[in-house]
C-alpha cells in the first residue's frame, strides 16, 4: 500500500493540522471525564450505548459524495466486518469500566498498551515481519504494565481488566483495517459505530434505567465530545502527516493527570510515573517504526476505544 504524497505539506498546513489533533485529543479526554463523572450509577454498557447513539452525529461528516447509509453494511469481507462490529462495543464497554473504577491517568496508561497489542496481532494474523526494535518496544510496554499494576503488591480490579480489554479491542480493529485496504471508508468506520449502538443497546435493554438530568448531561458530553473529537481528527489528518499527528494522542495523559487532580484529587506516584514513561515510550517507538516502514493504519475515527488511533490517510480516501 503506497502512502499519499505529503511532500507539499507546509508549515501553513502542518501546524494547523497538529493543533487540530491536540484539540481532538483534548476533546476525547473531556469526553472520558464526562463518563467518569457518572461514577458507575449506570451500567457501563448502558453508558456505552447512549454515548454511541450520540456519537452517530459524526456519521454525516464521514460520508463522501455518493455515499449512502446502507454502505455501512456493504463490505468486501463479512467476517472482518463482523469482527469490527463486535470489537468496538467491547472496547467502549471496557474503557467506560476502566474510567469508572480507576484514576484517569491509570486507565489511560493501560489503554495506551494498544500499539503493543497491534504488533503482536499483526504477526499472528497478518504475518507481518517484525524486527528486533519493534519487539523491544513491545517488551518495554509490558514491563511498564507490570510496574503500573504491581501484581502481588496491590489489588487488581475490574477497572484494570476493562482497560486491557479496551486496548485489545482497539488493536483488533486496527489489524482488521490493515487486512482490508480496499474496504470502503464508511464501512470501516460504520461497522464499529453500529456495533456500539446495536450490541450495547441489546445488552442494556433488559435492565435499562432512564438516566436523570445530570446523567443525561454527562452522557451527552461523553458522546458528542467524542464525535466532535473524531471530526477534528479527520480534518487534522488531511492537513498534516500521520507521523506528526499520531504522537499527539499521548497528550491525553497530561489531560488525564490534570483533570484527575482537579476533579478527583488523584495523584501519580513514582511507580505509576515510571510505568507511564515506559508504556508511552513503547507506543511512540512502535508508531514511529510503523511510519518508517509504511505500515498502513486505520483511518480517522477508527479506534474501538476512547482513544482514536491516528491514521494514515490512504490514496482511496475519497471512496
Amino acid at each position: 500500500m503506497s502512502r499519499p504524497d505529503t511532500s507539499s505539506a507546509t508549515v501553513e498546513t502542518v501546524l494547523p493540522g497538529v493543533l487540530l489533533a491536540f484539540a481532538s485529543f483534548a476533546a476525547f479526554s473531556f469526553s472520558d471525564a464526562c463518563v467518569k463523572l457518572i461514577e458507575g450509577r449506570l451500567p457501563p454498557y448502558e453508558s456505552a450505548f447512549i454515548g454511541a447513539v450520540f456519537g452517530l452525529t459524526a456519521l454525516p461528516f464521514v460520508m463522501r459524495k455518493g455515499d449512502r447509509v446502507s454502505d455501512i453494511f456493504h463490505t468486501v469481507n463479512r467476517p472482518l466486518w463482523l469482527l469490527r462490529f463486535l470489537a468496538y462495543p467491547i472496547g467502549i464497554i471496557g474503557s467506560v469500566t476502566a474510567f469508572t473504577h480507576l484514576p484517569m491517568a491509570e486507565a489511560f496508561v493501560l489503554i495506551f498498551l494498544q500499539p503493543a497489542f497491534v504488533t503482536v496481532f499483526s504477526v499472528i494474523w497478518l504475518k507481518e515481519p517484525v524486527g528486533i526494535r519493534r519487539w523491544l518496544s513491545v517488551t518495554i510496554g509490558f514491563i511498564g504494565v507490570l510496574i503500573v499494576l504491581r501484581p502481588g503488591f496491590r489489588e487488581l480490579t475490574i477497572g484494570h481488566l476493562g482497560a486491557m480489554f479496551a486496548g485489545l479491542a482497539g488493536a483488533i480493529s486496527i489489524v482488521t483495517y490493515r487486512a482490508v485496504p480496499e474496504e470502503r471508508r464508511l464501512s470501516l468506520i460504520g461497522a464499529g459505530i453500529m456495533g456500539g449502538v446495536i450490541v450495547c443497546g441489546v445488552v442494556s435493554f433488559p435492565a435499562f434505567r432512564w438516566p436523570d438530568g445530570v446523567e443525561w448531561l454527562m452522557l451527552a458530553g461523553y458522546g458528542l465530545l467524542a464525535a466532535f473529537a473524531n471530526i477534528l481528527l479527520m480534518h487534522a489528518a488531511r492537513l498534516a502527516p500521520a507521523a506528526l499527528i499520531s504522537t499527539t494522542q499521548y497528550s491525553q495523559m497530561l489531560w488525564a493527570i490534570l483533570l484527575g487532580w482537579l476533579i478527583w484529587d488523584d495523584t501519580v506516584d513514582m511507580p505509576m510515573f515510571v510505568g507511564m514513561v515506559l508504556i508511552i515510550g513503547s507506543g511512540a517507538m512502535t508508531l514511529m517504526r510503523e511510519h518508517v516502514r509504511n505500515v498502513p493504519g486505520p483511518r480517522p475515527m477508527g479506534g474501538a476505544t476512547r482513544i482514536a488511533p491516528v491514521t494514515l490517510t490512504r490514496p482511496d480516501e475519497g471512496r
